[in-house]
Parts: structure tokens; sequence; C-alpha cells
């Protein structure tokens, strides 16, 4: 398959309203100025669409096979300085334009009409609010990312099986605004089925608003707390019953602190690791410095034996003038695992 690009600067020109005209109002002003921005935002996307094009065209000819696959394409990526990210961002970007516009809901012509977001948003949307918005888009409407996102509310949360029958019917009828109905549906998705049952029920006895953000907030908690604790390498050494204390914590109204308990412990955790790895490669550096000094470099041992505070077993730390000059000491000792066990019985 080949393809062309047809060079034409003439579409480039921007209309631009003069700095120094006393007689045009800064309302008008302002309203060319958007208009120029946004024509600027589609052609970004037209942009990026192709470069996403070009990029997935480089990858796939790595993955003809051979050794060394895929150097070339993570060569081709260092040279233009574009990262692994963002090139995959605009082969997503690519397979999202082929599957709107090969697909038959839209028309190339109309892509010129959306903006990046919006377009993005377009193409992870359900099949019924892509046709929609393909068809708004066909008639020459521009789509906004707020468009996109109201029609994706809209029909999740008239659709989803995830939400009792009387939360669907009510917002069909436009007794609950589905700005608050599809949140509940996000969370939702993210727990197990005995979580979801549970919140489904306190949905179906209470299909109102105050009902429906208590769920979300509740949804919302245990998804967190459920995503933490797996991580949490405190909580894998013992056996506990992590399903037993959020139900005691939901009963007693504190699953919110539990949840940011979680939080701030995985936090906690990632930091010490962190905190590990960086005062070991202290170490071993200040180590070689002090190898490769001798009496011949003074200043550079004062400044190792400043470092050496840092370096032991215990050390101190100063948290700064915010903090009252306080001084916090930590102390690092590595255990091995055999350390810990009990010793055998005799």
């Amino acid at each position: 398959m080949s393809s062309t690009v047809n060079s034409d600067l003439s579409v480039l020109h921007l209309e631009l309203p003069d700095p120094e005209q006393d007689d045009l109002s800064n309302l008008e002003f302002l309203d060319q100025l958007q208009k120029a921005w946004a024509l600027c935002d589609r052609f970004d996307l037209q942009t990026e669409i192709w470069r996403g094009r070009i990029l997935r065209t480089v990858r796939d000819r790595e993955k003809r096979g051979g050794e060394g696959r895929g150097a070339g394409f993570l060569q081709w990526l260092r040279e233009r300085e574009i990262s692994k990210t963002r090139a995959y961002g605009l082969i997503q970007l690519a397979d999202s334009s082929d599957e709107l516009v090969g697909g038959g809901l839209l028309e190339e012509s109309s892509v010129n009409l959306f903006s990046k977001r919006a377009f993005l948003e377009t193409a992870q949307a359900p099949q019924e609010v892509q046709q929609l918005i393909s068809e708004a888009a066909n008639e020459g409407n521009e789509i906004t990312r707020k468009q996109v996102r109201r029609l994706t509310d809209e029909f999740t949360s008239a659709t989803s099986p995830l939400l009792p029958e009387e939360i669907r019917q009510r917002t069909q009828e436009n007794l609950l605004p589905p700005r608050l109905v599809a949140p509940l549906v996000r969370e939702l998705s993210k727990l197990p089925n005995l979580h979801q049952e549970a919140l489904q029920q306190s949905l179906k006895e209470e299909p109102e608003i105050d009902c429906i953000k208590d769920v979300t907030n509740t949804a919302r908690w245990m998804g967190k707390s459920i995503n933490a604790s797996v991580s949490i390498r405190a909580l894998q050494k013992t056996d506990l019953n992590i399903e037993k204390a959020m139900q005691e914590a939901q009963r007693i109204e504190a699953l919110g602190l539990l949840s940011d308990a979680f939080t701030q412990a995985q936090s906690l955790e990632a930091s010490v690791v962190k905190l590990h790895s960086a005062w070991r490669r202290l170490g071993g550096i200040q180590e070689r410095l002090w190898l490769e000094s001798g009496s011949s470099t003074p200043y550079l041992r004062e400044v190792l034996d400043a470092l050496q505070t840092l370096n032991g077993a215990t050390f101190r730390v100063s948290l700064g003038e915010l903090s009252g000059g306080k001084t916090i000491r930590l102390q690092l000792v590595e255990e091995d695992p055999d350390q810990l066990k009990p010793p055998p019985l005799i």
C-alpha cells in the first residue's frame, strides 16, 4: 500500500485580526483569535495522525523479524528525539483514525472538525456514540471534547448493565443527571462482582442523587483500597482479611480514611525502596572517590567527610527552616530474610 502527500500551502493561511485596528472591539478581536487557534488545533490533529502512520510503518517494518528486531525503530525515534510514550500515542491516534474513517463512520474531510482530545475520546467511546458524533461531524459541525463526554455520559448512564434498572430508567427520564451517574459506572466497573452487588442493592433501594454520590465515593475508596492493598508489602507478610477490614471500615463510615491509609502506606514503602537504593549507590560512589583521592585532595576529602553523615547505618537529615529547623534521624539496617524466621524447635 502506498500513499502520497498533497502539499497545499494555501490551506495553512491564517486570518488574524490587526492588533492596531481601533474600530475592532475586544470581543471580536478575541473571537477571531479563537477561530485561528482552533484551526491550528485541527491541523495539529491531522499532522499527528500522519506522523502516527509514519511511525506505525517504521514499527511494522521492524516486526518482519530477524536478529535485533525493533532496534531500527528505536534508533529512528532517538534520531528524531521522540520518546516511546509519544510514539505509541501517535500510533494510537493513527489507529483511531483508521477505525473511524476506515470503518465508514467518518468521512476523511471531517477529521479536521475534531480537536485532538475529542477525536481520541470518540475512538474510545461506545459504537453508538461514535455513530452520533460522526454524523454530526459529517454534517460540518465542529466536535469538542465536552460534546463527546456529554454524549458518552448520557449513553453510559442510560444503558450500563452495572446499574439497577431503577437508575437507568430515571436517567432516561431526565430525573438523574448523567454527569453524576457516569462516574458511578466507571467506579463500579473497577470492583469485583461481590462488591458491585452490595452497592447495586443500595442504589436499588434508594435511586436518588445523594445515594448516587455516596455510592460513587464508596466505590472509589474500595477500588483504591483493593489496588493499594495488593502492592503493600506490609500487608503481605501476615494472614490478613482485607475484605472484612474494608467491611468494618465501611460500617463505621471510615472507608475513606482506610483508603487514605493504604495510599500513604503504598507511597511510604515506595519512598523507602527509593531511599535504600540511593543510600547504597551513595556508599559505593563515596568509597570509589575516597580510594581515588589522597593527601593531595584535602578539599575533596572534606566533602567526602561531610557526605559520610548520610552513608552510615544511622544518619540525620534536616527538614529545613519551614519545619522549625528540626532534624530527622533514620536508621537503615539490612536484614537477611533468614534472620526474620523464628528459631527451629528443639
